[in-house]
């Protein structure tokens, strides 16, 4: 919500999705524009990047801690068992040079996928072996209502039998006979082998252990775990990450301010790093950002949509404008659970009368400078592609057919004051179950702050709500996504109306593009709790068909039955970075970042 949720965690959460961002939090810059070309602002062995201030380290996900600046974060240091790419050229999309393992053998009539690990190492010198990646199951299966990425009947319900067969071997087999690309790629995406021989304690002064082997003692562990990563400012002298996998270790860390990432010098993959050293600045704001990128005291930052009449400006101070396209939607939340206007959401014609007076293709052009594309439903268009909204989505800017679906289910309608609830009760021309007469169609969006463009898109939608007397509120935080849960309507938490954290994309997908994290009932990152049996039934089918068939279905059916609105979907971000900085593009359009390509010329 990567929030942004990423990879199955939101952007900016959402992914769930932290809408965020890279490039907010805190931090001035400064240094040497005149390297361009011949290294960075600090020099030809560091590249200085915008970028959010991350603050999760552990590769276990934690809810709350889903933004994508973690993730990346974390992949920098914890390499997972698997990397992937979309590019059509690989088998269930894996990347095979980046991963840890070889793609699975499948057997069993497809029920037990077989995987060998290649040959790796700790930074500390030590294998990498299945006791790294059974530690990581143990802990996760005996924690798993506290972890992010757990859905009931998901993995690691889904698994019939776990098996380590050697010290290179494990196989698993699922308790259905699953579509082996959805697997995959939803699935095994979430295993990062973890040092079992450094992490395996309960305490920061115990002995290492066998302590995962039990339920108990694996909670001890995850609790001591947990804590030590919710204490970032330890992050850079506590020994436990000391000892990764990836081509990065840290050296420094900043809470909300700079991080230093050093190249690993036994790093054993072989994707290794160019460049010595990456800085991650963070600030508050697209204007802050921007002023040092103008100044060229910044490497890799990024055009805020607002600025991007100033592309020639910096390309003539030898800046490369790559917009950076994402395999995301962008949406807008609705509470379904709120106790006062749920209510309201729980009407399909609300929804579509809402959706109509969003005018995805004129903000689009107006606000987001042609930089993004309509959401039309859950899942997105190839990468860089208009995708299904070259037809249209199914509810098109229509301001009067919106009024007619007021007026015509009992609504008072008043042009710029406010309509409300005139013919209350279930039946036709009423407004429907449990909404009173004189109730208002008045709601309060929770954006996020810092976004120039969001600000303005909320705006031009407030502007066409109002039109037809609904007024909405918006309230801007600097995380949309944390105050606002997923709640009971019984919870104090539960008092927010909708939820916006999509300034970057509100989900970005893994490599299969389902739904069963964003939109079935219960899902870790269904922060509105919609629930439809129908969607439910729809999202379970893509995981075990084969065939296009099935994506397709559900696609149809939430890209009409609304489970949020459909915002425009911003490229993730327009990057700027200096021209002399080789190995940039392509940028992942699963929200991932390889520090470890980039070399200055």
């Amino acid at each position: 919500m990567r929030s942004r949720f990423h990879r199955g965690a939101l952007r900016g959460t959402v992914a769930v999705a932290s809408a965020l961002a890279l490039g907010l939090g805190l931090a001035a810059c400064s240094g040497d524009s005149s390297s361009s070309g011949k290294g960075g602002s600090q020099g030809k062995d560091t590249a200085t990047v915008a970028f959010r201030t991350p603050n999760w380290i552990l590769p276990i996900s934690a809810p709350g801690f889903t933004q994508g600046e973690n993730a990346i974060f974390g992949n920098a240091q914890y390499r997972p068992l698997y990397q992937y790419k979309l590019d059509g050229t690989a088998k269930y999309n894996i990347d095979t040079e980046r991963s840890l393992a070889n793609p699975p053998e499948v057997s069993d009539g497809g029920k037990t996928l077989t995987i060998t690990l290649k040959d790796n190492t700790w930074s500390d010198g030590k294998p990498i072996t299945t006791r790294d990646i059974d530690f990581w199951w143990n802990v996760v299966t005996a924690n798993k209502d506290k972890w992010a990425s757990y859905r009931k009947g998901g993995f690691p319900d889904n698994i019939a039998a776990w098996t380590i067969k050697d010290e290179k071997t494990f196989s698993v087999t699922t308790t259905q006979v699953y579509n082996t690309a959805w697997f995959v790629g939803n699935q095994l995406n979430r295993i990062t082998p973890m040092p079992q021989h450094v992490w395996d304690k309960d305490s920061a002064t115990a002995s290492v252990s066998d302590l995962d082997k039990t339920p108990a003692g694996a909670k001890k562990v995850f609790d001591f775990l947990m804590a030590a990563s919710k204490d970032p400012k330890t992050y850079a002298s506590n020994d436990l990450w000391k000892v990764n996998s990836g081509p990065w270790k840290l050296e420094k860390y900043v809470p909300n301010g700079e991080v230093v990432l050093a190249a690993q010098p036994s790093y054993s993959g072989t994707d290794k790093p160019k460049l010595s050293k990456i800085v991650l600045r963070p600030f508050t704001s697209d204007d802050a950002e921007f002023n040092v990128l103008r100044a060229g005291e910044i490497d890799y930052g990024y055009v805020p949509a607002a600025n991007l009449s100033q592309k020639s400006y910096l390309e003539s101070k030898d800046y490369t404008i790559a917009p950076w396209y994402g395999w995301s939607i962008t949406y807008l939340q609705l509470n379904f659970n709120n106790p006062k206007t749920g209510v309201l959401f729980k009407q399909d014609y609300l929804r579509q009368a809402m959706q109509m007076l969003i005018d995805q293709p004129t903000i689009n052009k107006v606000i987001w400078s042609g930089m993004a594309e309509p959401t039309c439903g859950p899942v997105p268009p190839k990468p860089g592609t208009a995708g299904s909204a070259e037809n249209g989505c199914v509810y098109s800017f229509d301001p009067n057919k919106a009024k007619e679906l007021l007026e015509t289910h009992g609504w008072k309608v008043t042009p710029d004051g406010q309509t409300t609830c005139q013919s209350a009760g279930a039946g036709a021309n009423q407004c429907g179950a449990g909404i009173a007469a004189g109730t208002p169609l008045a709601f309060t969006v929770t954006s996020q702050s810092g976004f120039a463009a969001t600000t303005k898109m909320f705006a031009e939608i407030k502007s066409q709500m109002a039109k037809l007397g609904i007024e909405l509120t918006i309230k801007e935080v600097p995380d949309s996504v944390a105050v606002t849960p997923a709640c009971k309507p019984t919870e104090a938490t539960c008092s927010w109306d909708m939820s916006f954290f999509g300034s970057q994309g509100s989900w970005y997908y893994p490599a299969f593009a389902s739904g069963e994290r964003l939109f079935a009932t219960d899902a870790p990152v269904n922060l509105g709790s919609y629930s439809n049996p129908q969607a439910d039934q729809l999202i379970e089918a893509t995981q075990f068909s084969g065939d296009d068939t099935a994506l397709k279905a559900y696609n149809e059916f939430l890209a009409k039955d609304l489970p949020v609105l459909w915002m425009p979907n911003p490229v993730f971000q327009i990057s700027a970075y200096k021209s002399g900085l080789q190995g940039v593009e392509p940028q992942d359009p699963m929200n991932n970042m390889y520090f470890q390509d980039w070399s200055w010329k």
